[in-house]
């Protein structure tokens, strides 16, 4: 039952409600239990329009969300380092994405901890190169048919192969829109084949991989593809680091998703520590945020 609902069931107001609620959260969650912390899972949610961020860190073994930082700078971490204490030691691994900032914050904070970067953002990277190569093909071609054929194939070429709907012709159209431009080929191909990484069983398989896909890619002529093939060797520690902390921040990306939507019922969320507190809570109920 939400906060309104509660206040007009009592003949109260809602401001009543919510200062009791938040009191009980308050103390719920005044001190970290950090002594069992090991995996951790560091993203970023935008707060307000204007490259507002909330920095949003997860224990991945619990699911519960232990700390909220305004920004998405290092500095958005600080009080986190202070939290977990003489318990800095015990944390082995941290999946995050590839941003300078939380790296830095990490491997000066955390040490001993392996920092894994999460294959879903890099899947998410490529596909962001992939869109900008079919948007720069499409304003060279001249051909009017060929022009309509790219312009559909936006979200095909985004698509993992195996997700294409053989009932919508996904295939063919792709394939179609393919031997249209080699580059373009041979993008979306290496593409495919990079997910595959990420299936290897050991280190060394990954290894040897990375290294042949980065040696396709540079031999390609795309430039794209030389751009993604440095990227990846430049950060090879923390995609290899996989291997051995097999952990991403897609649970942390399921419950960013619910903070959007608990934004929305909370109207811009006035008060920020209530809403940060709200977060903190997001594990213990199910996903019901109706009146908030």
């Amino acid at each position: 039952m939400g906060i309104k609902a509660i206040a007009d069931h009592l003949g109260t107001s809602w401001d009543m409600i919510k200062q009791i609620q938040q009191d009980h959260l308050q103390k719920k969650y005044a001190t970290l239990k950090a002594k069992d912390l090991r995996y951790l899972a560091i993203d970023e949610i935008a707060s307000h329009k204007g490259h507002k961020y909330l920095t949003v860190v997860m224990d991945l073994e619990t699911g519960a969300v232990i700390y909220v930082g305004e920004g998405r700078k290092s500095e958005s971490l600080d009080k986190l380092w202070q939290k977990l204490g003489r318990y800095k030691k015990n944390i082995q691994a941290v999946a995050m994405d590839m941003w300078p900032a939380f790296i830095e914050a990490v491997t000066t904070n955390l040490p001993q901890a392996k920092v894994v970067f999460d294959h879903f953002h890099i899947a998410k990277m490529f596909n962001e190169k992939l869109s900008e190569l079919r948007r720069d093909l499409y304003r060279e071609v001249k051909d009017s048919t060929q022009k309509e054929v790219l312009k559909g194939t936006r979200w095909l070429l985004l698509k993992n192969g195996p997700n294409l709907n053989e009932d919508k012709n996904e295939k063919q159209k792709l394939e179609e829109a393919l031997s249209l431009n080699k580059p373009l080929a041979i993008a979306y191909y290496l593409k495919e084949e990079l997910r595959l990484l990420w299936q290897k069983k050991t280190i060394d398989g990954a290894k040897k991989f990375l290294g042949k896909w980065c040696k396709m890619a540079y031999a390609s002529g795309v430039k794209i593809l030389h751009k993604m093939a440095n990227t990846l060797l430049s950060h090879r520690t923390g995609i290899f680091n996989y291997f051995y902390h097999r952990i991403s921040t897609g649970p942390l990306e399921g419950t960013n998703n619910k903070i959007k939507v608990l934004k929305r019922k909370m109207y811009g969320f006035r008060d920020f520590e209530f809403f940060k507190l709200k977060i903190f809570d997001l594990h213990n109920h199910k996903f019901d945020l109706k009146g908030t």
